[in-house]
């Protein structure tokens, strides 16, 4: 089984490729935006971030938000999973481009963090994916990280974060706020990787998604496998964003009440269920029928 099938996504996609009116805010590295396999995308930068691309392209955030971008929006047909490659990409680089590529999640702080949410807002996103760790967490940051969050619930802005992969059971300010869909890393026999954070929160709101095998594009050209929860947040909010696309007059709260909702079951656990993007699908048609 691979990732499109653990998740149920093919149906869906099958029946759309996106819409260009539905944006998805891209919280990560730079991206290398004159890829073959994401040139043809609607890829803007938002919150004076240049064009959003890689000024150092064997960098870990450079090569961490061409792998993530792949998943969301490259073109269909290339290796990687291409979700919604119809949607619009709000690339806002948050990641420093410093020191080689490596296999640790890079980090932002959450000053950083709120401004960007903010920003990808205001720029007209539908949805952000926040493939990020957490650093320097205090008092006064997390209640600016907060109230950026709050503001996403009031504007109607729905926001997808990686569980993180420490392997250790407690939240964050990300995990536990109450709009926020968190997403652990499942592999692709539909089993919870150990690797990934859980807790209450992430149980009760998350959801699971590929975490394993997945295979998406690097900065070079090259396609290459990797994983973890920030690799799998994007299937969520990829999922998202073509519920949006398919049901456009669907209000957030709508949207998010079909995707937990079609994964029911194991809510009174720290592990939540595997996303089920097809019965999310038929959750919303109904609740708009």
């Amino acid at each position: 089984m691979d990732a499109l099938d653990l998740v149920k996504l093919r149906p869906l996609m099958a029946r759309t490729s996106g819409r260009p009116d539905v944006a998805i805010g891209l919280l990560d590295g730079p991206v290398a935006v004159r890829h073959p396999d994401l040139a043809s995308q609607s890829i803007r930068a938002v919150g004076g971030a240049a064009n959003g691309e890689c000024a150092q392209q064997d960098g870990a955030a450079c090569q961490h938000g061409t792998f993530i971008a792949g998943i969301v929006t490259a073109r269909r047909g290339t290796a990687a999973p291409a979700i919604c490659p119809g949607c619009s990409l709000l690339v806002r680089p948050i990641f420093t481009e410093a020191g080689p590529a490596s296999t640790t999640l890079p980090s932002a702080a959450p000053r950083e963090l709120a401004a960007a949410v903010i920003e990808c807002i205001e720029a007209g996103a539908r949805v952000l994916n926040l493939s990020v760790a957490l650093t320097h967490l205090s008092g006064s940051n997390e209640r600016d990280l907060t109230a950026s969050l709050d503001y996403a619930l009031n504007r109607g802005v729905l926001v997808v974060a990686a569980a993180g992969n420490q392997a250790t059971v407690g939240s964050s300010v990300l995990t536990r706020h109450p709009w926020v869909i968190p997403v652990v890393g499942y592999d692709l026999e539909g089993r919870p990787m150990t690797m990934s954070n859980l807790s209450r929160s992430i149980g009760q709101g998350g959801l699971g998604a590929p975490g394993a095998g997945v295979i998406s594009l690097t900065p070079g050209g090259k396609s290459v496998t990797s994983g973890g929860t920030s690799v799998a947040a994007p299937f969520v909010t990829g999922t998202i964003a073509l519920l949006w696309s398919e049901f456009p007059r669907a209000t957030a709260g709508q949207v998010k009440r079909a995707i937990l909702q079609s994964a029911p079951g194991r809510r009174n656990t720290v592990i939540p269920p595997l996303l089920d993007a097809w019965s999310a699908y038929q959750s919303l048609r109904r609740q708009l029928t």
